[in-house]
């Protein structure tokens, strides 16, 4: 187990240091994106993202924000490269390879999925710094950017449960993988905490190293009408762009809620005219911690090790947009001081 590596006073404050001795590993894809134009003596950052890639109104989007935001402050490119559902671990491994030679610096992997091919491509490449979300590699160049998401999902499990006047809620997960785990488990927690008679519904819409489920609006729709059908009045969706899918199909049951994930989705335009149905989002700031890695290539000095980003940060927070939280406010808020003193340990694995 690594060291933890300190944030140098220019990161954001928001970044808890944690050491985890636990990676997720599985697979992603490929699909290219052309580089953004810039230049100068700016950064020149790599990013591989997830399936789904820009423009998933989620977790992709999120990241790219990070990405966008220090090109903005320090000028530079922006190369793209997007997973494909088919991918291998020789591809993945090649499109980090890619960015390498191509004399990107730092390279970011967009999801735990490139934890197997980071190792072995870092590696390769001393001299260039690399970051992963949502995973731990070891390597003196690989920052290791991971989050509390079951503390952030513990607090939509609260909120559900609040809302909720049929007694029964759902959750989608897009992937049944140890992370997405993650946001059942704090999901779980929080609902039956708060009210131990409300029915849960759980569903995943792909399994092991099949990551479609993180980019099929369809099969979103899909499984989270099927859980409105069956009298659930609130469902939150961890699943990429397949949450899009499921906010549609609440969108169009009366009294139903959607929560979002990772992106403040009630902000997202291409979400909007669905926003009345988003009674929040459990938001995941993954552009804080691109952005936080990026300044410190840019400013001569690369993060390395593992840090965290949690809930007493606002590494993970839960959105109150469109005003729907605002009267239960007060008891999100006691359930968050208690996860952050400690009197709520917050689940892991459902």
């Amino acid at each position: 187990m690594r060291r933890v590596a300190k944030l140098s006073a220019a990161c954001i404050a928001s970044a808890a240091l944690a050491v985890t001795a636990t990676a997720c590993g599985s697979t992603s894809s490929e699909k290219e994106s052309s580089p953004s134009s810039g230049g100068g003596k700016g950064v020149k950052v790599g990013l591989a993202f997830d399936v789904g890639g820009r423009g998933d109104r989620s977790f992709n989007d999120s990241a790219a924000r990070g990405a966008d935001k220090a090109k903005a402050e320090f000028g530079g490119d922006i190369k793209e490269l997007t997973a494909k559902t088919s991918d291998t671990e020789a591809d993945r491994e090649q499109r980090l390879s890619d960015l390498a030679e191509a004399g990107y610096n730092p390279i970011v992997g967009i999801g735990y999925a490139y934890a197997a091919s980071m190792t072995k491509v870092a590696a390769r490449y001393p001299k260039t710094s690399f970051g992963i979300v949502d995973s731990v590699v070891d390597g003196k160049n690989v920052n290791s950017i991971t989050f509390t998401e079951e503390q952030g999902s513990y607090l939509a499990g609260v909120a559900a449960a609040l809302k909720s006047k049929s007694k029964h809620v759902g959750f989608i997960g897009g992937v049944d993988v140890p992370l997405i785990k993650k946001f059942e488990a704090g999901y779980l927690q929080g609902v039956k905490d708060t009210d131990p008679k409300i029915k849960v519904d759980t569903q995943y819409l792909s399994h092991g190293s099949d990551t479609s489920g993180f980019a099929s609006p369809d099969k979103g729709k899909e499984a989270a009408q099927g859980m409105l059908d069956n009298g659930a009045d609130v469902v939150y969706t961890a699943a990429g762009s397949s949450g899009n899918g499921a906010i549609e199909a609440v969108a169009g049951k009366k009294g139903a809620w959607a929560i979002g994930v990772d992106s403040d989705q009630y902000n997202v335009p291409g979400l909007a005219k669905y926003k009345n149905s988003i009674l929040t989002s459990m938001v995941k700031n993954v552009d804080l911690g691109v952005y936080d890695f990026v300044k410190s290539v840019h400013d001569g000095k690369p993060l390395s090790g593992t840090h965290t980003y949690a809930l007493a940060q606002d590494g993970v927070k839960l959105s109150p947009s469109g005003g729907f939280i605002d009267d239960i406010q007060a008891k999100l808020d006691a359930a968050k001081k208690k996860i952050v003193d400690g009197s709520i340990k917050v689940k892991t694995t459902p």
